[in-house]
């Protein structure tokens, strides 16, 4: 998928099947303009890996830990990001490490982590094939089926699951569950759920339709829940004023 708003440049690569347990996608950001870009970036479920440079910081590689509120920033001039869009397993199983210490923040990668160069920025479809490349290398070969079944089952629910219903389908006790994200992601499951869910009412905000469906008791906890992870009321992200909301922006068209 390609899209440009409000003058940023957009394209997406989905992770191909046999790796979307640790990957959700490939994807690059460029405001290629001499203005900076307000935006706000909002809670999605996903850890990122960003190689970025502009025209006033030199490349860097940072890695972001998941996200639990709004975050308003600015994209500077000239700006080319390319970014690795991890989903939870991988912190395990590909990158080897928690995240729970960077929770709502990032933590700087040092130089040449994983073979990365600022060349790598040159070519979008040959960064995509060599980040999928190291993903694959990186890989535990021991997974753990307990873990793999609890993130497909929370997945095809959109969040919309109790944590007793995933501790019986898994065999794994609600209190190791609950003990495990803490550990490793920083926050609970249940916060987990409410972002996905979240994430979830996207689509359905972008055509306007602003009445909770299944996932949310009732309108009052619809809005509530909007405001708590994009800062403002399903109607005003609907609306999305110069593009801010750059993750709603760039949503496909139906």
């Amino acid at each position: 998928m390609s899209t440009g708003h409000n003058d940023i440049i957009y394209r997406e690569i989905p992770a191909p099947p046999e790796l979307s347990d640790f990957v959700d996608s490939i994807w690059m950001l460029h405001n290629d303009t001499a203005e900076p870009k307000d935006v706000v970036i909002l809670p999605d479920g996903r850890i990122d890996l960003f190689l970025s440079r502009s025209a006033t910081e030199p490349f860097t590689m940072r890695l972001m830990g998941m996200s639990t509120e709004p975050d308003q920033t600015s994209i500077s001039p000239h700006t080319l990001m390319y970014a690795i869009s991890f989903r939870p397993l991988a912190t395990e199983y590909v990158l080897q490490q928690t995240v729970s210490a960077i929770v709502d923040s990032a933590m700087e990668l040092p130089a040449g982590f994983w073979g990365f160069t600022e060349t790598d920025l040159d070519d979008f479809e040959a960064f995509t094939v060599m980040a999928l490349q190291k993903v694959k290398e990186h890989i535990e070969a021991a997974i753990d089926e307990r873990k793999q079944s609890l993130f497909h089952l929370i997945h095809a629910a959109a969040g919309e699951v109790s944590i007793q219903a995933l501790s019986d389908q898994v065999f794994w006790s609600s209190r190791q569950i609950n003990r495990y994200f803490t550990e490793q992601y920083g926050l609970s499951l249940k916060t987990y759920c409410s972002i996905l869910r979240f994430r979830a009412s996207f689509e359905q905000i972008k055509v306007g339709e602003l009445y909770p469906d299944a996932q949310f008791a009732d309108q009052s906890h619809f809005i509530k829940a909007v405001k708590k992870l994009a800062g403002v009321t399903p109607k005003m992200l609907q609306q999305n004023k110069n593009d801010r909301f750059i993750q709603f922006s760039t949503l496909p068209p139906k």
